[in-house]
């Protein structure tokens, strides 16, 4: 019987001990979650802000067979309106659309922490050869470069994290349109047969700013 009673005690003491590391573990993880919750909700990061600057297309060729052959500069600012908060972009791909269709390959920035109040300026080159289009786009771009008028939209599809001193974030999918009317000598001419960029080109120079989701 003692035996018996012995065991069961050890029984006994092995599942208080069990509960009160289980009951501390549990304890120990909602103050490190409170403790986030509280820097999160003092700090309140926002989003950073971004700016189409410029954009000047190099060449663009819509081929008979509906092939599209494009090179063009994007330049971008982002700005990290955080005072006390970092942004890490750990990957940003950089496309142009043309009604809601990609038209250029995706151009890779390289990886980079940008401080609190900081701003990054980029120009990458956006181009692609011979990209099929549906017939119905083939001819609309057609139509838009003779008129001198072409609105493409440039597209930033990246990964955030934000920081706050020792504390850095999950990952945040980052999402940033940027739609961009670009004309012909200002609106003052058609594109014709004008080719190879320069004066009388397609371009894009006043800066506005662009819808950012995170």
């Amino acid at each position: 019987m003692s035996i018996k009673y012995c065991d069961q005690h050890k029984d006994c003491e092995r599942q208080r001990l069990y509960r009160r590391f289980c009951a501390a573990l549990v304890g120990i993880i909602l103050l490190l979650l409170l403790i986030v919750l509280i820097v999160w909700l003092v700090l309140r990061p926002t989003k950073p802000r971004f700016f189409l600057n410029d954009v000047s297309i190099v060449c663009i060729n819509v081929s008979s067979a509906s092939y599209l052959t494009v090179t063009m500069q994007a330049t971008l600012a982002s700005r990290n309106t955080n005072d006390r908060v970092g942004i890490y972009y750990d990957r940003a791909d950089v496309y142009a659309e043309y009604r809601a269709m990609q038209i250029t390959v995706p151009t890779s920035l390289p990886p980079f922490f940008q401080p609190p109040n900081d701003a990054t300026v980029w120009a990458p080159f956006l181009s692609a050869s011979n990209v099929p289009l549906p017939v119905y786009l083939a001819t609309a771009l057609t139509q838009d470069e003779t008129a001198g008028y072409l609105l493409v939209t440039i597209r930033v599809d990246g990964w955030i994290r934000w920081k706050a001193g020792a504390f850095i974030t999950s990952h945040y999918h980052l999402r940033v349109r940027c739609p961009a009317l670009l004309t012909v000598n200002d609106g003052q001419g058609s594109y014709g047969s004008n080719a190879g960029g320069g004066l009388g080109y397609f371009k894009f120079q006043r800066a506005a700013p662009c819808i950012v989701d995170v």
